[in-house]
């Protein structure tokens, strides 16, 4: 058995925890929207369209925000075809994902659903195929009160008050040439600054997302950020970074150990951040936005599914990268929203890309059931019970060794705490033993084990189990029943199973 040592003291605080951190993403791609959120007829649809049974497990997983519409699609899209009288809005060819937009569902019918969800809507502007005017006409028919043509327009179509959409990307993805209209970092810095600009002009109260890297592994990355900055540092919030993550053949180490690929990710945006904030004279937070990450098989896609969705017949609401998740790809979002936790202070939104059906959490059937996947799990027990202040974690744990990441621990964990809670997020990246985690509470005493429950290989020990349309609920959390607390509350002791994500909830001493 392995062994590991966690402390934590109740007054060391990483950052507040944002409710922002747990967002999610809705593009028009594949079944995201159609036959995902929206299937008028299907059994439990409401008089909107809308699939009742999947908006109620959105509210089980509960997303703060969504962003929306895109992703690639939003840099051919056209935010006009989305609006007006459905009988009135043209069908148009999306290039992005070589599919055919019907626009049947569009803002506002989306943000109908947030309201039903629950949900913020962060929302995308189109700075591939057009730019500052587009941008701060969608920005005024959206959160103008009245009395201009644009918000009269709104209000004649059915939306009396403003949709006051708060946070606005500017792009997407605009260093990958995959992008429609992809850029240089010069050609879109100046760009994003002087739509950014606008914008603010329009709604000084926006919050705006400046598009970072889209991966690490970008030729650009470092480059791209600063020089992007460089332009836009005094107008824009946020810098997004995007990240994904997949099993290698033969490297399951380095798969599960993809959170500290992404804390370093983090680690060199925020040192880029810092060194263009001093250059500049500026004294001002820059935050980062983690708005697309998951866990997502991309060799496949790219070597297998990517061509002949290209050269095939334009369809409406292919199937496209409807991955079905496994228990290592749960443990290892679970580990990523560890990650998000632990960095906190310099990353105050992240979107788990996407919400239904693509890259997903939750899937759906056309006329048929919707169920979670196994990274379901993770996100919506993390989403729910991380409140407070985010407590820095120390670790010393066994170790081992992978080929992307070098030696790294094989505990990993974050920590939340409110007056009332302690909550532990733990993972034992072991795929064979069970670890003992012995947890130092003298700075954070607990008075009780409240819950106590972990997901891992079900009965077998199959690491590869899923759960879809025929076997929904193969792979849930289940009961830790291994977690002891001294009787004055300052030390715990946690079994966790191999290859496990978990979560225990203590109540704070004060509190018992």
């Amino acid at each position: 058995m392995f062994h590991a040592r966690l402390s934590i003291t109740r007054d060391d605080i990483v950052a507040p925890v944002s409710p922002r951190l747990f967002g999610s993403f809705v593009e028009h791609m594949g079944r995201a929207v159609y036959t995902g959120i929206y299937e008028p007829g299907h059994p439990t649809a409401t008089v909107d369209g809308f699939r009742q049974d999947v908006l109620d497990l959105v509210r089980e997983l509960n997303p703060s925000l969504i962003r929306y519409p895109g992703g690639n699609f939003v840099s051919g899209f056209r935010w006009e075809d989305s609006v007006g009288p459905r009988a009135d809005r043209p069908v148009r060819l999306d290039l992005a994902w070589h599919s055919v937009e019907t626009n049947e569902v569009g803002l506002h019918e989306f943000a109908d659903w947030a309201d039903a969800a629950g949900v913020e809507i962060m929302q995308a502007v189109n700075l591939g195929t057009r730019g500052i005017a587009e941008a701060a006409a969608l920005l005024e028919y959206a959160n103008h009160p009245a009395g201009t043509a644009l918000s009269d327009q709104r209000q004649a179509n059915g939306r009396t008050e403003p949709f006051d959409i708060r946070v606005w990307c500017l792009g997407n993805e605009m260093d990958g040439p995959w992008q429609i209209g992809h850029k240089t970092a010069e050609e879109y810095g100046r760009l994003a600054a002087e739509t950014a600009r606008v914008m603010k002009w329009v709604d000084p109260t926006v919050e705006l997302v400046v598009a970072g890297s889209s991966n690490a592994e970008m030729p650009t990355f470092g480059s791209w950020e600063r020089t992007v900055l460089e332009h836009t540092i005094e107008l824009v919030d946020h810098i997004s970074l995007h990240a994904y993550y997949e099993e290698k053949p033969g490297d399951l180490g380095s798969f599960l150990a993809s959170g500290v690929g992404l804390d370093r990710f983090i680690g060199d945006v925020a040192q880029i951040i810092d060194e263009v904030t001093v250059a500049q004279g500026l004294d001002k937070f820059i935050g980062i936005s983690v708005d697309e990450w998951n866990v997502w098989d991309q060799t496949r896609f790219n070597e297998v599914d990517k061509e002949p969705l290209f050269t095939g017949d334009w369809n409406t609401h292919p199937r496209l990268i409807e991955d079905e998740y496994n228990v290592s790809d749960a443990v290892v979002v679970g580990s990523l929203l560890i990650s998000l936790l632990r960095n906190s202070d310099r990353v105050n939104m992240a979107n788990l890309a996407q919400l239904v059906n693509v890259i997903a959490p939750i899937r759906s059937e056309p006329n048929g059931p919707a169920w979670r996947q196994t990274t379901f799990f993770p996100f919506a027990l993390t989403a729910t019970a991380a409140r407070g202040d985010v407590l820095a974690a120390t670790i010393h744990s066994d170790t081992y060794d992978t080929r992307a990441h070098g030696t790294v621990d094989l505990a990993d964990a974050a920590v939340t705490a409110t007056d009332e809670e302690i909550v532990l997020f733990l993972v034992n990246r072991s795929s064979t033993d069970p670890l003992t985690l012995e947890v130092d509470l003298a700075g954070a005493p607990a008075g009780a084990v409240l819950s106590a429950q972990s997901l891992f290989a079900p009965e077998g020990g199959d690491r590869f189990a899923t759960n879809a349309v025929d076997h929904q609920d193969t792979v849930h959390p289940v009961e830790l029943s291994e977690v002891t607390l001294a009787d004055d509350g300052t030390a715990a002791t946690v079994v966790l199973p191999a290859l496990s994500w978990s979560i225990v909830r203590l109540s704070a001493r004060s509190a018992a």
